[in-house]
């Protein structure tokens, strides 16, 4: 089912931006390219938001069992309700992803040159006059902000088709916080970056934690299951489980992440290797290693995070400290603890047999995806 419908979201998908864009064109020819880039930063990505919003739809007995969505002409209405709603979630996760690339000054995503890349790209094909960075990142900006407003619209669609206006509301607001709790942790994000110095030591692991909270375990795992859930008219007991789910896989999924920005292989994650360590990300991970590592050994690892002209020696001697010092297997077991969490809030709870299952699995790929 899940495989199914991550192909029916993508095909949503397809079809709204085939919508937009002759609406973009009638603007003026030169606007393709907002709809050409946005496609490309689509087309990719594994659906996580996608797929949690509907699981936590049916978890709450929402479903309609046995409905195969490819060999359908057309899905029921409440099913075509999250299909839009778990689309525009897909369509704001790559807004987020085109803005967090400008930010940490990331070339690449999923393989491709990132967006404001892209943008920077097509100044110097045309020859165009002034810089063709500040260009980019003027376009990548603009890309960014039409994808927010169009998961808008997809997510204002789904919602609109919902026989509830209770359940349309709860998910609408759960949405609206998700969006405030992602920009105040990119803000965070950006904040530990430069203002780590001034943090008092002891603060600095907590510091980071929140960081991983508010900018991904909340909004990539915790709010897409809240959605679905209130747009199946999820009791409170039973929302109350999907968070008790959510927030700890989150952090699981983001402690992960982290690992993988450090050690992922460049052909799977579609981001060369060390690059968390080239933009000084100062993750949950960094913050352990520093509390871990003798005062020589961490001073040089602040003076290397950050530095994006680190060279592959110097990449493998990051790497192989934070192995050494015992970093990684502390945070293996961080994300062993929180996955166990997880898989206790669903124990006994009043959701759906079947979609606990399916939590189960998707908790496992979260877990030990390598990109």
């Amino acid at each position: 089912m899940s495989t199914r419908l991550v192909d029916l979201i993508g095909l949503r998908i397809d079809e709204y931006l085939a919508e937009r864009g002759p609406e973009v064109s009638a603007i003026a020819i030169e606007l393709t390219p907002f709809v050409d880039y946005s496609a490309a930063l689509l087309r990719g990505g594994k659906r996580f938001r996608a797929l949690f919003c509907y699981w936590g739809w049916n978890a709450v007995g929402a479903g309609r069992d046995g409905f195969d969505p490819l060999e359908a002409l057309e899905p029921p209405r409440d099913l075509a309700s999250v299909v839009d709603v778990a689309a525009g979630l897909e369509v704001f996760h790559a807004a987020a992803l085109v803005h967090d690339d400008i930010m940490d000054r990331s070339d690449t995503r999923r393989g491709m040159p990132s967006a404001h890349k892209r943008f920077a790209a097509l100044h110097a094909e045309n020859g165009w006059t002034g810089s063709g960075s500040d260009f980019g990142t003027s376009g990548g900006l603009l890309l960014g902000d039409l994808l927010l407003g169009w998961s808008d619209e997809l997510i204002e669609q789904g919602l609109a088709l919902l026989d509830s206006r209770a359940a349309a509301n709860a998910a609408r607001a759960e949405f609206n916080r998700m969006r405030t709790d992602v920009t105040a942790g990119q803000y965070l994000d950006i904040l530990e970056e430069r203002s780590w110095r001034s943090s008092p030591e002891n603060e600095q692991l907590a510091r980071a934690h929140r960081v991983l909270v508010y900018k991904s375990a909340k909004y990539s795992v915790e709010a897409p299951l809240v959605i679905g859930g209130s747009m199946g008219g999820g009791t409170s007991e039973q929302i109350t489980a999907l968070r008790g789910f959510g927030l700890p896989l989150g952090i699981a999924y983001q402690l992960r992440d982290d690992i993988l920005g450090v050690f992922g292989d460049p052909d799977v994650t579609g981001k060369p290797a060390g690059d968390d360590l080239r933009e000084g990300k100062r993750t949950v991970l960094i913050a352990i290693a520093r509390g871990d590592l003798p005062a020589t050994a961490a001073r040089l690892l602040d003076e290397l995070l950050g530095d994006p002209n680190l060279d592959g020696d110097q990449i493998r001697m990051l790497q192989r400290t934070l192995i050494e010092s015992g970093t990684v297997e502390k945070v293996e077991r961080m994300i062993a603890h929180n996955v166990q969490l997880a898989r206790a809030a669903l124990e006994g709870a009043p959701l759906d047999r079947g979609a606990i299952a399916q939590l189960g699995l998707l908790a496992d790929t979260v877990i030990n995806r390598a990109a």
